[in-house]
């Protein structure tokens, strides 16, 4: 196995959270600050521009992910320091884990540092009020990694479990009906009073949408892409228009 610790250059691999300035991390800010290059999706480069003023850029659309890691992890083969973007966090359904699988199979000895950001799951739960305060599991319904009869496993065993759960890429153009099946498996399980939480383009200004829906209807909602679904456990309910799952503190001098 090459070693990625010692190269010319380094590539840090930065979440900018969900796309708002107000969300990103300093630690994120400096880092690309630092870079010569920054690489990603066009979006998110855009959500970044006061940063990168000057900046060696290198922009593509979706599903170009392995393309865009290359191109970090040659440029900074030739010595310089470069920012590959990611969403949210780079370890949650990011490009983290990516960068280390191309820069072994590249045999890239680069260094990477890898840093950390706001997920979807925490600042949807930030909107929401308190819904993960107890045990969660974050599922994508996006079955273009991994297979669909994969996923329902994951989401009858969460569902089963009385867990919150939090769907990422819940529904697009071309997948509609892994939503409604998703919804269908927790209807098993829980009623259809259970609170779902949807909250689209989180962190845009002007954009954002938060909505406190429940089982039975949350389906009716705008749901897409951008969108972050938290279905509650059980135990979830609506406090004072907050969504909140009590953690066991009432009772214990509370």
């Amino acid at each position: 196995m090459t070693s990625i610790s010692n190269g010319k250059g380094k590539l840090y691999v930065v979440g900018i959270g969900p796309g708002g300035k107000a969300d990103r991390t300093h630690r994120a800010e400096k880092a690309i600050i630092e870079s010569d290059a920054v690489v990603g999706y066009n979006r998110y480069l855009d959500n970044i521009a006061d940063l990168t003023e000057g900046k060696e850029m290198k922009a593509s659309g979706m599903t170009q992910e392995a393309d865009r890691c290359q191109t970090a992890l040659e440029l900074a083969a030739e010595g310089k320091t470069v920012a590959f973007v990611s969403s949210g966090d780079p370890g949650v359904y990011g490009m983290a884990g990516l960068a280390f699988e191309m820069a072994k199979k590249m045999e890239s000895n680069v260094k990477i540092e890898v840093i950390p950001g706001i997920s979807a799951a925490n600042t949807a739960a930030a909107k929401l009020g308190a819904p993960l305060m107890l045990d969660y599991a974050v599922i994508s319904l996006s079955d273009l990694l991994v297979p669909w009869e994969q996923i329902v496993k994951r989401l009858d065993s969460v569902a089963s479990a009385d867990m919150v759960c939090v769907l990422y890429n819940p529904r697009s153009k071309k997948r509609v009906e892994q939503l409604n099946e998703a919804a269908a498996i927790f209807s098993k399980y829980r009623d259809g009073s259970t609170l779902v939480g949807v909250c689209t383009n989180i962190s845009y200004e002007g954009e954002e949408s938060i909505i406190i829906s429940n089982l039975e209807k949350f389906l009716e909602e705008d749901i897409g892409m951008m969108t972050t679904v938290v279905i509650g456990s059980s135990n979830t309910e609506n406090i004072e228009g907050w969504m909140v799952t009590p953690r066991g503190y009432a009772g214990k001098r509370f």
